[in-house]
């Protein structure tokens, strides 16, 4: 963990931690307050140096407040994320987090709205759906940023789509 982490970057570690050491999530913290007593989506990134070990998030919000989102979507990133082994608690220490918390989705009917730095995005077709944050490092282009939404969404380019961006704060 770096030297004094946002307190968002802060729960997200210890619900981590706790769950690791008691298999249970962190219970919500008292007295919470005011910016994580909002409803809002809430992404969680766990990274080893540079390789993403898990991101899971919910791009609006489930729960009734951002402190239990970011727990529950800490929790889910370190143990539920298909694409990686569940963290281990020999590796928490080397690990770091960020936390990225969603602005509403906006409709999009062109990609000449869409910049890959500034916004994240959502390409929908039928039930199925690809989703990128922003200002990911590699991702320098929307055409590139797209491409990869649709292959996450297993959506081909000549099928009909549907696109939304969205805006974060990024915490680490």
């Amino acid at each position: 963990m770096p030297t004094k982490p946002h307190p968002y970057v802060q729960l997200a570690f210890q619900s981590v931690r706790h769950y690791l050491e008691h298999g249970v999530p962190l219970p919500c913290p008292e007295n919470l307050t005011d910016d994580l007593l909002q409803t809002k989506g809430a992404f969680v990134t766990i990274k080893n140096g540079l390789e993403l070990r898990g991101c899971i998030g919910e791009l609006i919000p489930t729960h009734e407040n951002l402190a239990i989102e970011i727990i529950k979507n800490a929790v889910s990133a370190a143990s539920r994320d298909p694409r990686f082994s569940p963290i281990s608690k020999d590796e928490i220490t080397d690990l770091t987090f960020s936390v990225d918390v969603l602005a509403p989705l906006e409709k999009v009917a062109d990609v000449s709205e869409l910049d890959c730095k500034k916004f994240g995005l959502i390409v929908t077709s039928g039930d199925k759906q690809g989703v990128l944050l922003p200002d990911l490092e590699g991702i320098d282009t929307v055409a590139e940023q797209l491409r990869i939404c649709l292959k996450k969404g297993g959506i081909d380019a000549s099928e009909a789509y549907e696109m939304q961006r969205f805006e974060v704060e990024r915490y680490r």
